[in-house]
């Protein structure tokens, strides 16, 4: 028999011979498992000794030890085993090694019996190997299902612990209301240490403690010993690791606290979710205010979104926009509409709603002294007249005895107040009445005796009229002996100011300012027309009036006189007065004392503007100093664009009045007519009224002879006017005048031009005369679709001719069913421009299809007619 191992050869024979390195000690090499498939080649040394035993005698004794392979020394020479043998430690899981003789060992001393059991061992060894190999195959087969086994009841327990977990999560969303209500009431000690004892789902949030410290303070815990505990630190991410909860902690029997709920666990982590994503809360409908424009992140706060939602919202819609951007009312709208939000749209003159025109409840309106403006030609005693009114001597104060400023004075009379205002012509008047405030109740008409009506004075009976405020007509200087009243009366039913004594309702009063004469008539002339007026005002609520005049003084600011016009001003009010604002710091009245406050058509010089309003501007209390900023940065803003609008030359010319006309529907034609003698303006004005016909006429509002001034410019930018000028010229300030308000002054030399050029003025407020001419006819006698184009009509001329561009009709049994106009019309393949009668072509319409054969198409050519006077 023999082995061959590594280069070991044993042999059984009587001839061979073992060798071997020392006689005690056998060695071979064996392969060791080291796991997962690998192998590792180890030397394996058999020592052995004499069995003295009878059952014993032919087995040997044999000891393995294991070594790393490596090179031998020679073999010493063969020694006697000694008699205490160490026994044989097998490694676990192991193949057993298989004793081998040493290389080279002579075997020719050994007896039969020896050699018998040695070759038995080495048949027991073999037969061992394979049961140990057999065995081994069935342990990995074993674990093989064990570790499969394992794997699936994990899978279980995990799947458990999820449900379990799902089911904790569901029991802890339940009470958490009852227990955040809780949370917010004092809790009482009971309440405080129940918690705590339970060590269940009930304890508070934040209060749990690491399984660590559970196990920590469960060791340390002693029978009858209090539990200190444990001082408080601030938990790190180690410290919420080791208090995960799982199964096996919260089902310990031992009665071990469980550091943190699940519940509590849930919680925990619901809040950190809500916090990196918003829930959704309950949505609260607003109503929001959109003025014309708006800011992105103003109309978040006004809706009470984030800005970033609303941007994100925007970036959907295709717009890249940031929150400072400025959009319009109609996306603002869309934007609040789809946040679910109302929306209520305003403009922004909304600013002024509120402050003016308040409408006075009828219980609480009282009497309240009438307003006079005094009026009249240059030196016929307007200011004269009111110094003999006042008893005080205001003439003597002036440059010349000309008004030099605009005053205002009250007088009492029978113990009824008038208020007067004293205007250096009437320019001051026009001002006012141009920017819309009727701050005069009567007008007196101041006309002297010997000098008579003069061009002053029926441009002051014109401004009247236009404003429609009644007048009293004073007679003045009847004490010189030139005077003539009657003549006064005469020239003023010219000017259709009918007088009482001449059958009319104009109250006339023949005063003399210098000697005093009638003054009480005159002032209860004013007190019965101001009774038939029935003039009355509510004294509660805040002020409202007009600017008068305003100035800029070097020592007190700026100081506007003012008119009030209902309620009652005080100081300290906030107030806005056209584009300017302030505080009130101290009221003037007329004879320089300061009041605390001024009632209805009371004058007052205020004290305290931010800037110089001009005269005329309206004035009004309002409630804060925001909102008073707010109205008086709108109103700028629209001054800056008016002067803008005016520099472009957008307003006064003739032909953008008419446009304006023609859209009011307004069919007269303010004209303001200046002549250098009055025959040539009667000539005109003949002319031009012949022109009107009934959709429209020319309306004269003013004329006179003479050159054009600053006070007709007002008047036209007043009334709407335009200013034509025969044979006469605009001084330098009638000029500056015009170019700042924008009034266009024609000049004209031959009447005949002027007509024809107001004529033709008129002739643009009259609608043009639409007219149509038909072309001819066309059969459709199949209809084509034509790829890229759509339907085409094969059509035949049936009659007349059918021209490209020219309007069409197609009609179905007489019916007309679409009216527009040819896309194409073609010859064969040639888009031609016309096709005569009896011929045939192809016709397609603009945006529209719906033809069918045996439909006619009819052409026609529409033609606008301006028509003219």
């Amino acid at each position: 028999m023999s082995d061959n191992n590594d280069d070991k050869t044993i042999s059984v024979s009587g001839k061979k011979t073992f060798s071997l390195k020392r006689p005690s000690v056998e060695q071979g090499t064996v392969r060791q498992e080291m796991g997962r498939g690998r192998t590792k080649a180890v030397v394996v040394e058999t020592r052995k000794r004499r069995i003295t035993r009878p059952e014993d005698e032919n087995k040997p004794q044999q000891t393995i030890s294991l070594k790393p392979r490596a090179p031998q020394p020679a073999a010493p020479k063969p020694q006697p085993a000694p008699e205490a043998s160490q026994a044989a430690t097998p490694a676990p899981n192991k193949t057993a090694p298989k004793p081998q003789p040493a290389k080279g060992a002579v075997l020719s001393n050994l007896s039969a019996g020896e050699m018998e059991a040695r070759r038995k061992a080495l048949e027991s060894s073999r037969i061992r190997e394979v049961e140990e190999r057999k065995q081994a195959e069935v342990d990995a087969k074993r674990r093989a299902e064990e570790e499969a086994r394992l794997a699936k009841e994990r899978e279980e327990q995990a799947r458990k612990d999820k449900e379990e977990a799902e089911r904790l999560a569901r029991e802890a969303a339940e009470r958490q209301v009852e227990e955040e209500a809780a949370a917010l009431r004092p809790q009482t000690k009971k309440d405080k240490e129940e918690p705590v004892a339970k060590g269940d789902d009930d304890a508070p949030r934040g209060r749990g403690k690491s399984d660590d410290d559970g196990d920590i303070r469960s060791r340390s815990a002693k029978p009858g010993r209090p539990e200190v505990p444990k001082p408080t630190r601030t938990k790190t991410d180690g410290d919420r690791r080791r208090g995960k909860l799982t199964l096996n902690a919260a089902l310990d029997e031992d009665g071990n606290a469980r550091g943190r709920s699940l519940s509590a666990m849930r919680r925990r982590q619901e809040k950190m979710r809500r916090s990196q994503h918003q829930e959704a809360r309950e949505k609260v409908v607003r109503e929001v205010t959109l003025p014309e424009t708006i800011t992105i992140q103003e109309l978040s706060q006004r809706m009470a979104e984030r800005s970033v939602d609303v941007i994100k919202y925007l970036m959907k819609e295709g717009q890249m926009m940031k929150p400072g951007d400025v959009i319009d009312a109609d996306l603002a709208e869309i934007i609040a509409t789809d946040f679910g939000h109302s929306v209520k749209r305003v403009s922004e003159s909304d600013v002024e709603l509120g402050i003016f025109n308040i409408e006075d409840d009828g219980e609480h309106l009282q009497s309240r002294p009438p307003v006079v403006t005094i009026m009249g030609h240059v030196d016929h005693g307007k200011t004269s007249l009111l110094d003999a009114i006042r008893n005080a001597n205001v003439v003597q104060g002036e440059a010349g005895g000309i008004t030099q400023h605009i005053g205002a004075y009250q007088v009492e009379k029978n113990g009824q107040k008038i208020t007067f205002i004293d205007t250096p012509g009437h320019a001051a008047f026009t001002a006012m009445r141009a920017r819309g405030a009727q701050a005069t109740d009567i007008a007196i008409l101041v006309v002297a005796a010997d000098d008579s009506v003069m061009p002053q004075t029926i441009e002051s009976i014109n401004h009247a009229k236009a404003a429609s405020v009644p007048m009293i007509v004073a007679i003045n200087k009847i004490d010189k002996p030139a005077a003539d009243p009657n003549k006064v009366r005469t020239e003023l039913l010219q000017h259709e100011v009918f007088v009482e004594s001449m059958g009319g309702e104009v109250l006339d009063v023949e005063v003399s300012a210098l000697k005093q004469m009638n003054l009480n008539g005159l002032l209860d002339a004013i007190l019965l027309q101001s009774e038939v007026l029935d003039l009355k005002a509510n004294p509660d609520r805040t002020a409202e009036g007009v600017v008068i005049e305003a100035q800029l003084d070097k020592g007190r600011g700026s100081v506007a006189t003012v008119l009030v016009q209902a309620g009652t001003l005080k100081t300290g009010d906030i107030l806005v007065a056209g584009d300017e604002w302030g505080r009130v710091r101290a009221l003037v009245n007329d004879l320089g004392e300061q009041v605390k406050e001024a009632g209805p058509s009371m004058p007052v010089e205020i004290l305290g503007l931010q800037g110089t309003p001009q005269a005329g501007d309206r004035f009004a209390v309002v409630e804060n100093e925001a909102r008073a900023r707010e109205v008086a940065e709108y109103r700028q803003r629209l001054a800056r664009d008016k002067a803008a609008a005016r520099q472009s030359g957008s307003r006064g010319s003739l032909e953008q009045m008419m446009t304006q006309l023609s859209d009011a529907g307004v069919k007269e034609f303010p004209l303001l007519v200046k002549g250098d003698v009055q025959g040539s303006i009667e000539a005109i004005a003949g002319a031009v009224e012949k022109l009107g016909t009934d959709e429209v006429r020319a309306r004269i509002i003013h004329s006179g002879a003479g050159a054009i001034t600053e006070s007709d410019v007002s008047l036209a930018e007043a009334s709407g006017a335009a200013i034509i000028g025969f044979n006469v010229r605009a001084n330098k300030q009638a000029r500056d005048a015009a170019e700042r308000s924008g009034i266009e002054i024609r000049y004209y030399n031959i009447i005949y031009d002027l007509v024809d050029d107001v004529k033709a003025a008129m002739s643009g407020l009259l609608s043009p005369e639409r007219r149509e001419t038909f072309l001819g006819n066309a059969e459709i006698l199949e209809v084509f679709s034509i790829t890229k184009i759509g339907k085409v009509a094969g059509c035949r001329v049936s009659e007349g001719k059918v021209e490209r561009g020219a309007g069409v009709r197609l009609i179905r049994d007489n019916v007309v069913i679409h009216e527009g106009k040819l896309k194409t019309l073609k010859r064969f393949k040639d888009e031609v421009s016309e096709v005569p009668s009896g011929q045939e072509c192809g016709m397609a319409f603009e945006n529209y299809e719906d033809i069918r054969a045996g439909d006619v198409i009819e052409c026609f050519r529409v033609e606008m007619l301006t028509r003219t006077l």
